[in-house]
């Protein structure tokens, strides 16, 4: 006759969730953006113009989505999910950051925004593609200007042809 044996419930407290820190300020950026776009919409003169929807139902779009979806990190968040890594993720997340290069970046664009007006965007495009290649490793000077020259010109002309927009043409202005 086989024995029965009672056995004890088990009283270990449940593993508390690892807690993604960085996710809750994900989700406090959503709302700050979301809330800001909302706010700005209410801004927004109406027209005159006799369209269906008035300029800020998609301001109001927008923010509300951004704000959902913050809400949404939050619960998740505090439920105890966290993003899955990526099966091709070859980053060493031990590893620390690369602070040099984030530096040379930041200088790359810096360059870019205080000389776009006086040399045009142009040529700080082409100075800007170039630069940030060089800093993320490409060692292929002449390729790398002639994709920069070919994106910043093509850009130009998408910018002023296809939208409308102006992008400042610094000393080649008249040329352009």
């Amino acid at each position: 006759m086989p024995e029965l044996t009672q056995q004890m419930p088990d009283t270990t407290p449940p593993a508390r969730p690892v807690v993604d820190s960085a996710q809750y300020g994900m989700a406090a950026f959503l709302a700050v953006a979301g809330a800001s776009i909302a706010y700005n919409g209410t801004q927004m003169r109406s027209s005159a113009s006799k369209d269906f929807l008035p300029p800020s139902t998609f301001a109001y779009v927008v923010g509300a989505a951004l704000l959902v979806l913050s809400v949404l990190l939050a619960v998740a968040t505090a439920r105890g999910d966290t993003p899955d890594a990526e099966d091709g993720e070859d980053v060493d997340l031990a590893g620390g950051s690369d602070v040099r290069t984030l530096v040379l970046l930041v200088a790359v664009l810096s360059v870019n925004v205080f000389l776009i007006e006086p040399l045009g965007w142009p040529v700080t495009g082409a100075i800007l593609f170039t630069g940030a290649a060089w800093v993320l490793g490409s060692r292929h000077w002449v390729r790398d200007i002639a994709i920069g020259v070919a994106l910043s010109f093509g850009t130009f002309y998408a910018f002023y042809l296809g939208l409308g927009v102006p992008l400042p043409a610094g000393i080649l202005n008249g040329v352009l």
